[in-house]
């Protein structure tokens, strides 16, 4: 009897296992879809974001194309205006060439090429004007009133036009006074070539100088903390004497 019992019992332990085999598998089938199901929601979302990412570099691609068009032309500007410095030396040197020593035959042919260069000044990049253009008043009145031998004038006249060719070519940072906001303002500045002027006032704002649509310039102060930011790192890789390198600046090309 009892082993007839155990057997039964055994046979009752079978079709436990036998009947509870399904619903285990029915649990594991109920996991992976859940699993599966969490995956397709994590790789619609990183898809989602890998279309905002392609969107985003697309953009970027879009407005770094448009500043290089914007440089370019620039840069072909800046070219066009070297290129008439150099004929305004050439000019000088075949002057005093013909004149041979005769300084009221050198003196319009100096005079002419001085207001060119006034000219190129006052229509250019507004590094320093007044005195750049004092410096050439202050020439033109010496030989306009004969308080300068007109040979001498013409190595200063040469001297000071190289320095202009040479100013398109310098990075630094200087101190200028700048119109801002209907006032006179003293300022940090920051001049990459005859391209890019930057700015730093004494109670921390940053601005740039930016050509207007009549040709003019004029200065206006960032507004966002991250152009902000941008500014100052110019800045403080410029006062340590670093000139080369990857700089993200804000552009005053841009309409």
């Amino acid at each position: 009897m009892r082993i007839h019992l155990d057997k039964r019992i055994i046979g009752l332990g079978g079709l436990v296992l036998l009947l509870s085999a399904p619903a285990a598998t029915a649990s594991s089938l109920e996991n992976l879809a859940r699993s599966l199901a969490k995956m397709r929601g994590e790789v619609e979302t990183l898809q989602t974001q890998l279309d905002l990412e392609k969107e985003k570099h697309t953009s970027k691609m879009s407005s770094l194309n448009s500043q290089l068009a914007d440089l370019s032309v620039e840069e072909r500007r800046q070219k066009l205006s070297i290129e008439k410095l150099q004929h305004s030396i050439d000019k000088l040197s075949e002057g005093a060439k013909k004149a041979e020593q005769s300084g009221e035959t050198l003196k319009p042919v100096l005079l002419a090429a001085l207001a060119d260069y006034k000219r190129h000044i006052q229509t250019g990049f507004p590094f320093k004007m007044e005195d750049r253009i004092k410096a050439i008043d202050d020439l033109v009145n010496n030989i306009t009133n004969h308080l300068i031998d007109p040979n001498k004038a013409v190595n200063q006249a040469w001297s000071l036009i190289e320095d202009e060719i040479r100013l398109s070519k310098e990075n630094g940072i200087y101190q200028q006074t700048i119109p801002l906001n209907g006032e006179k303002v003293l300022v940090d500045i920051a001049k990459l070539g005859t391209v890019f002027l930057f700015f730093q006032t004494r109670d921390n704002q940053s601005g740039m100088a930016r050509r207007a649509e009549d040709g003019s310039w004029k200065y206006e102060l960032v507004d966002n903390t991250a152009d902000m930011e941008r500014i100052k790192n110019l800045f403080d890789s410029l006062k340590k004497q670093i000139r080369q390198g990857y700089f993200e600046l804000p552009n005053p090309l841009r309409k």
